[in-house]
């Protein structure tokens, strides 16, 4: 394709409600020059919505309990070689605390699907959070009954993070058996219902997956106009039944991540802690493709490294904290800078 007419379709994408997906497609095809384009696009509409500022959010990962048995997953039940651990209410605030300290103003409270989470228990930490600081809160402990969404979302807790992963509902009961996918949109609804801000995203590089099903998760992310959207690459776990497949490709994932900015323009993207762990640390790259978030982990050790959804996780052995200064230099080697702001939604509310 020249590369006048990858323009155009760059602005077909760019500024139609409703693309149509083999526009999409062939975005996802991009190489060589058409992918610089891409690329720079993204980076544009991302500079357009959200300046040069790269927002912070804290990780505490405080659960390594997980009920369910996703086949991609490190987490997954079946896995009985992983050490299991739940955080106390006292590290999990300590932990928040020390990333207050950093100047962090989003923490993300992060756990597997532990069917035998307490609600209240819960919600008692998120008060916690919000009456000793002034820090947003963003959950993800995956699906769960409505009466609980609401009760945390009373408790102040601002935000909430539920990955479809793929919007294939084929590949996604391969991967997820004893799950059903319009359950996971049913509990986006609610929680969209309930006011919090809501994210969700995919995983690039599923055995099995297509570019047609990447575009349609795209296609999704708009239509439900998402607060945040985190998309990162498959990494296989030697514990899981995908344990000896091969990872999602980098270029893939940067394709998908400009495509989607493009696609929904004033979203939170996240350069992903798993960008950063393939062969070598591509942040940098996703952040000069369309991303405008880095997650630095306050997960305190030894938790850290028992937390492990996918091997070779960066930064599993750094003290908490140490992400921080290294992010600051991240974002001066591409002129930009560290925003400590919470970054709450560009969507309006109605």
């Amino acid at each position: 394709m020249c590369m006048s007419k990858f323009g155009t379709l760059l602005d077909r994408v760019a500024v139609g409600d409703a693309p149509d997906i083999s526009d999409i497609v062939a975005l996802l095809d991009a190489s060589g020059e058409e992918a610089d384009a891409l690329f720079a696009r993204a980076d544009e509409i991302r500079r357009a919505c959200f300046g040069d500022g790269i927002l912070l959010r804290a990780i505490v990962e405080f659960s390594s309990r997980c009920s369910r048995d996703c086949a991609y997953c490190g987490l997954r039940k079946a896995h009985r070689q992983i050490k299991r651990y739940r955080m106390s209410t006292a590290e999990i605030l300590a932990s928040t605390l020390e990333a207050a300290a950093c100047g962090i103003k989003t923490v993300v409270l992060q756990s597997g699907e532990d069917d035998t989470l307490d609600p209240s228990w819960l919600a008692d930490v998120v008060r916690a959070i919000k009456s000793g600081s002034d820090m947003a809160v963003t959950l993800s402990v995956g699906e769960k009954p409505q009466e609980a969404y609401a009760l945390w979302r009373r408790a102040g807790a601002d935000r909430y993070l539920l990955k479809i992963e793929t919007t294939n509902p084929a590949l996604y009961r391969q991967l997820h058996p004893d799950m059903d996918i319009d359950r996971r949109m049913e509990c986006l609804r609610v929680l969209r219902d309930l006011g919090y801000q809501v994210g969700s995203g995919s995983i690039v590089g599923l055995p099995g997956q297509t570019l047609e099903d990447l575009a349609q998760d795209i296609l999704f992310f708009k239509r439900y106009d998402f607060d945040m959207i985190g998309i990162g690459p498959f990494i296989a776990h030697p514990g899981t039944p995908l344990g000896s497949e091969g990872d999602g490709e980098i270029d893939a994932v940067l394709r998908v991540l400009a495509t989607t900015r493009i696609a929904v323009k004033n979203a939170h993207m996240p350069a992903t802690t798993a960008v950063g762990s393939l062969e070598e640390d591509h942040r940098l790259a996703a952040l000069k493709a369309g991303a405008n978030v880095l997650m630095p982990n306050f997960t305190p050790q030894p938790y850290r490294q028992a937390y492990e959804i996918y091997p070779h996780k960066r930064c599993l052995t750094e003290v908490s904290g140490a992400c921080v200064p290294c992010m600051e230099t991240m974002a001066s080697a591409i002129g930009r800078c560290v925003n400590y702001g919470r970054g709450d939604s560009l969507k309006i509310k109605v």
